[in-house]
């Protein structure tokens, strides 16, 4: 399997950042860390071995960049506008450096898609949802999708826009809706141990997007499916089955 090791200055950031690349072909998805989790977090945990059948074939390439959550949702010092300002800034880098760097690299113009486990799982959803031009395909696995939860409960500085069960709820433009309806929709979630609150969100989104008419494929997985990586190594390459054998991937 190949695998590219990348650091860099990020303008967006003001700081070094890093990330990893594995294969090379296929759909592009960027894997988002767990709460405050590196670059290298998806291979530690076996995830990249998971997919490794889907990498080697070239179906697909993951492209793993560091998070900055510890200075932004997790920061317990900092204030709503500080979080939602780094945030942003980490949207910006995302976007106007990791996606532009993805597609001048690879040639990739079409749609790309986005990945995470537990809060990863929040940032590939939220982005998802807030760019479906850029992003045509989540895989949202064991996510909290209410912002709310990073900041005491409190919506106001901006959190709002960034708390996906919150702006969705509220979304009526044809635009976003119509994007979302041709995209590629999938959010997971056990029923065991430590999935309480993803299990909550979870059922919200489900009820969310059958309002509102949007196709997602919303998976349950049994009493005995904990929120942690032995299932979550289970889970990614049957989804990614799922898309290979639709022709998605």
């Amino acid at each position: 399997m190949k695998a590219e090791y990348y650091k860099g200055y990020s303008p967006s950031l003001n700081r070094e950042m890093e990330f990893k690349v594995y294969g090379h072909g296929g759909k592009p998805f960027i894997v988002f860390p767990s709460s405050g989790g590196r670059f290298y977090e998806y291979e530690d945990f076996g995830m990249v071995e998971a997919c490794r059948s889907f990498i080697e074939e070239g179906k697909i390439r993951l492209i793993t960049p560091d998070s900055v959550d510890k200075n932004s949702w997790l920061n317990r010092e900092a204030g709503n506008g500080h979080k939602v300002h780094v945030h942003r800034c980490y949207e910006n880098y995302i976007l106007e450096e990791l996606v532009a760097a993805i597609r001048w690299d690879f040639g990739w113009e079409q749609g790309i898609g986005v990945t995470g486990c537990s809060m990863g799982a929040y940032h590939a959803l939220n982005f998802f949802l807030k760019h479906p031009d850029v992003f045509d395909t989540v895989i949202a696995q064991s996510g909290i999708y209410d912002a709310g939860f990073f900041t005491g409960g409190n919506l106001d500085e901006g959190v709002y826009f960034d708390s996906p069960i919150h702006y969705l709820a509220g979304l009526e433009d044809p635009w976003f809706l119509e994007h979302y309806r041709k995209n590629k929709i999938v959010v997971s979630t056990g029923l065991g141990r430590w999935e309480k609150d993803t299990l909550r969100d979870t059922d919200l989104l489900s009820n969310l997007f059958k309002a509102k008419g949007i196709p997602a494929w919303i998976d349950y997985w049994g009493q005995d499916v904990d929120h942690d990586w032995p299932w979550w190594q289970i889970q990614i390459p049957y989804f990614l089955g799922k898309l290979a054998e639709s022709g998605w991937i």
